[in-house]
């Protein structure tokens, strides 16, 4: 296991593999889904759903009329998803969609990007500008009944958000400020309250993307330039280890498998110049390693 403790001198260094090869524009998103077995994620810009069983080596594809940034687990046979402006359950079986809840998108100017579901089944999701706009987007908590409610404003990329296992906080980063932000958090009622920087990105590392959490409660991040996903002591701010990625833009990393001990990576084509994608041709694709560390199940949408 990867411990962590300011005695680490030294970051472990780990080597990811292709698992499934697809030239996603911005693949995102990656969550597993217990009672199913696989793994989801989404291509943004591609407005596509990924469905990945390892049993088979091999992917359901499904494709929607608009842009797709969060998926979340719901039941055996559907999941919650974010479109641009809007929560949604998907129903795998017969590929319905029923709309939960509306998102303000400013006039079309503004998405929803990344999201998850806290210990009690809200799902938070954030927005971001689509035209860079600083500080145009906000972060949102949707529950069941489809009420939405404002947590956080003047966001500019919202990007991984999870919670420790003794539920005590919420950490969460908006990518261009490099830092992973720590919050206070009530399960009873959602609330959360500022309590410090828990880590900072050096500016060699690329910036912060999405982000999930193993059973000792440190963070793995993947980093957007930074050709890996690195892991870090949220306690310490130490640098644990790093999964190197044959992809610069690394976006979303989630634990899965039978024993929970398997670390799946997505990774994007977008801002690629013509040169890095002959350079990196597998960038986009998914990728996976045994980290020696294991994550804790996805919380349902309503559990």
């Amino acid at each position: 296991m990867l411990l962590g403790n300011s005695c680490v001198k030294a970051p472990k260094v780990l080597t990811a593999e292709k698992v499934f090869e697809v030239e996603a524009v911005t693949g995102e998103g990656s969550i597993w889904h217990p009672d199913r077995r696989s793994l989801f994620w989404v291509d943004i810009e591609g407005k596509t759903l990924y469905e990945y069983f390892p049993s088979k080596k091999d992917c359901n594809v499904r494709t929607f009329d608009r842009m797709i940034s969060t998926v979340v687990p719901e039941t055996d046979s559907t999941v919650i998803v974010a479109f641009q402006d809007e929560i949604a359950r998907v129903n795998l079986c017969n590929q319905s969609v029923t709309s939960i809840a509306s998102i303000p998108d400013e006039n079309g100017t503004i998405r929803c990007n990344d999201g998850k579901c806290d210990p009690a089944g809200r799902l938070w999701v954030g927005t971001m500008s689509l035209n860079a706009t600083p500080q145009a987007g906000k972060l949102y908590c949707v529950l069941p009944d489809g009420m939405v409610i404002t947590k956080i404003t003047k966001v500019s990329i919202s990007n991984g958000i999870v919670w420790s296992a003794n539920k005590k906080y919420m950490y969460y980063n908006d990518t261009p400020t490099r830092k992973i932000v720590r919050y206070r958090y009530d399960v009873s009622n959602g609330d959360i309250l500022y309590d410090g920087v828990a880590v900072s990105i050096p500016s060699e590392q690329g910036l912060p993307d999405g982000m999930t959490i193993d059973s000792e409660d440190n963070l793995w991040i993947a980093q957007w330039g930074g050709f890996g996903v690195y892991c870090y002591n949220p306690y310490t701010g130490d640098l644990l280890a790093k999964v190197e990625v044959p992809a610069p833009n690394v976006t979303s990393c989630a634990f899965g498998g039978r024993s929970m001990d398997e670390l799946y990576i997505t990774t994007a084509r977008s801002g690629l110049s013509d040169e890095e994608l002959k350079k990196y041709p597998l960038s986009g694709s998914l990728f996976y390693c045994k980290p020696g560390a294991k994550g804790i199940q996805a919380n349902y949408f309503n559990e």
